[in-house]
């Protein structure tokens, strides 16, 4: 693989997002939030009224999705993701959003209406790919895989934080309820269900913190002879 590329994948709240923003700081490399382009279909869905079980509306709104994933200005080391022109970050985050993305990311018309979509995203200097299918099926050469996981009572606490950040309109009395929801959902689907690659490195961040996570990434990319920085 010409292009470097290091895959993330994990559940909810184990710390992707967190973990993906500043390993692409670091490095400065593009990052691709791959649960965006889901969560896209599906807001887009919920907006234009398509059921979840129409699966030719949710295709045809897939194929035709128009989104950026944008840097934001100084200060904010999260990027924003940008819809048909608007900035929907705050609302893909809502735990609605996210429940029915869920349900989309198991049709496999509609995983292949991305597929080729997620893979444009490898370019020059290289790509940090957050996912919970990245290191098994859309990147599966890639050079180092990394399979997040962490405890679900410490994963509920990150979630409901996540959610009162970002003023979310849809706060939930139990993140327990809708992420162990989701992972039922996530594992059990038939198509690129949620599980490490035979060849990840799976690292636990119940208790590390994001800069530690950082540096183990960064020095086994080290290892590997992908990245030079220390």
């Amino acid at each position: 693989m010409n292009c470097p590329v290091i895959t993330l994948d994990g559940a909810g709240a184990v710390g992707k997002t967190t973990i993906g923003q500043l390993l692409a700081r670091r490095l400065q490399w593009r990052l691709l939030d791959s649960g965006a382009l889901y969560r896209g279909v599906a807001l887009q869905a919920l907006t234009s009224e398509v059921d979840s079980d129409d699966v030719t509306a949710l295709v045809a709104l897939a194929e035709q999705l128009n989104i950026e994933f944008l840097p934001v200005s100084a200060g904010n080391e999260m990027q924003r993701t940008w819809l048909a022109g608007n900035d929907v970050s705050d609302l893909l985050g809502s735990e609605e959003i996210a429940l029915k993305a869920s349900v989309i990311a198991a049709l496999p018309k509609v995983r292949q209406a991305l597929l080729e979509r997620q893979r444009a995203f490898l370019r020059p200097p290289g790509l940090i790919a957050l996912g919970r299918d990245m290191g098994t099926v859309i990147f599966p050469e890639a050079p180092l895989k990394v399979f997040l996981v962490a405890s679900i009572e410490v994963r509920r606490v990150r979630r409901h934080k996540q959610l009162k950040d970002k003023a979310a309109s849809a706060i939930v009395d139990d993140p327990f309820k809708t992420l162990a929801q989701r992972d039922q959902q996530d594992a059990g689907r038939k198509i690129a269900p949620l599980q490490p690659a035979d060849d990840a490195m799976v690292i636990e961040t119940t208790q590390a913190t994001p800069e530690e996570i950082v540096w183990k990434i960064l020095r086994e990319a080290r290892n590997r002879h992908l990245v030079t920085i220390e």
